[in-house]
């Protein structure tokens, strides 16, 4: 079973950067597609960003596109939410998911395994 681990979150204050970072242990990433969730208090988690097993393709939430980046380095069994221009709204617990169907999805029940998450805050 593939546990993931997330890290990278943090305080920054808006217009800055992040990059976090999911790693496996337990098991390889590169079987699985990979997904960034997060969930800000009082909300519903929302789907981030998405990228296939080989990472030939992705997918991202309109609210984040041109903003956040989505990439996977297979060597090191670690998949990067590279996050620029923050804002506000991005405030939340950011997770990583992985999906047996390799596929780069939105909705969060085609995911099999879940990491703990990692805090961002974004001051104004």
């Amino acid at each position: 079973q593939v546990q993931l681990v997330e890290s990278g979150g943090g305080l920054v204050q808006a217009g800055g950067s992040l990059r976090l970072s999911c790693a496996a242990s337990g098991g390889t990433l590169s079987n699985y597609g990979m997904g960034w969730f997060r969930q800000a208090p009082g909300k519903e988690r929302e789907f981030v960003a998405a990228i296939s097993w080989l990472g030939a393709n992705t997918r991202y939430a309109d609210s984040v596109k041109g903003r956040f980046t989505i990439s996977r380095d297979n060597a090191k069994t670690t998949v990067y939410l590279q996050m620029n221009s923050l804002k506000p709204e991005d405030t939340a617990v950011y997770s990583c998911a992985a999906a047996s169907r390799k596929g780069y999805w939105s909705p969060a029940n085609e995911y099999d395994y879940w990491g703990q998450g990692t805090q961002v805050t974004v001051s104004s």
